[in-house]
């Protein structure tokens, strides 16, 4: 059967919008072009894909079944044109890298800035995923290196250490533990707390320290990222733990970050390359931007400790 690239277009287009006119409109097409590509996938599937009346367009289940596999066909085949064109263009020099959500939130806009000052006209693309997903991007080739949580990696990466950081138990500054300098766990099995999605390298860490005793804690709220739970945290709704790093907080002046004590609790991140495949120039400078900008952090942390 002959892939019906332009019907398949129309349809996701369609789903997305639910309505013939927006999803015209935002093709470049008429509606009387957009109903006759959905008319002809339909026949050449045998199925119908919407349900139409007057007042709303409505998916199918024959519809709803094709929609994530014509959305996967068509982001895969846009993915291919764009390494092609990218292939073409070398001129257009492009720098790829994975990072931490956290890092890549409060910390890497102020590097990125400072190399674009230097390479105006390079192309950077940030992956920030999860370290389970940045060491594949690396081994893949995706990304030249990434800035990651230390763990036992693939035989074919190459690992540079940068720093420890610990785990805070972060709060508001009205919250009761807020005068205290540290905090052991046993003080918090009746905080109501936010922890993170167990995808993440930092509630696995978590989890793995505490054991058993995890489940003595009242974890009442889960987010998928560190950012949502900071951002409950800032409403009131409870406190969370999470690493250092991932709390600015000069941008959050109602929270406070506590050391957790018995047992304490911290994180090693590092830079993480392909040991077989050397870093193109414009990576090896910013890479080496990166190793500057935490050795500083790190000298910082230790004049205040």
């Amino acid at each position: 059967m002959r892939i019906d690239f332009l019907g398949l277009q129309a349809f996701v287009s369609i789903a997305e919008r639910g309505s013939f006119q927006r999803a015209a409109a935002h093709l470049n097409l008429s509606q009387t072009a957009l109903s006759h590509r959905i008319r002809k996938l339909e026949d050449d599937l045998g199925a119908q894909l919407f349900t139409r009346t007057t007042r709303e367009v409505t998916l199918t289940r024959t519809g709803t079944d094709l929609l994530p596999k014509a959305r996967r066909a068509i982001n895969e085949i846009a993915a291919s044109l764009s390494e092609i064109r990218e292939a073409c263009q070398p001129e257009q020099a492009l720098l790829s890298l994975g990072c931490l959500p956290t890092i890549a939130t409060n910390h890497l806009p102020a590097l990125i800035r400072r190399f674009q000052s230097k390479h105006p006209d390079v192309r950077v693309r940030i992956y920030d995923n999860s370290a389970t997903e940045i060491g594949e991007l690396v081994s893949s080739g995706v990304a030249e290196f990434g800035l990651t949580i230390v763990a036992a990696n693939s035989w074919d990466l190459h690992l540079q250490t940068l720093l420890k950081e610990p785990f805070l138990l972060v709060c508001r500054k009205d919250h009761p533990l807020a005068k205290n300098s540290e905090v052991d766990w046993d003080d918090l099995v009746d905080v109501p707390l936010i922890r993170v999605s167990p995808q993440t390298g930092n509630r696995q860490l978590i989890d793995d320290a505490l054991g058993a005793r995890r489940e003595m804690l009242k974890w009442r709220y889960e987010a998928q990222h560190t950012a949502t739970a900071v951002s409950l945290v800032e409403a009131g709704v409870g406190a969370t733990i999470i690493p250092r790093l991932a709390l600015n907080l000069h941008l959050s002046p109602t929270l406070k970050g506590i050391a957790l004590r018995n047992p304490s609790l911290s994180r090693s991140l590092g830079i993480i390359s392909k040991r077989d495949r050397p870093l193109s120039p414009l990576a090896t400078e910013f890479r080496g931007m990166i190793v500057k900008h935490f050795a500083k952090g790190s000298k910082a942390d230790e004049r205040l400790s």
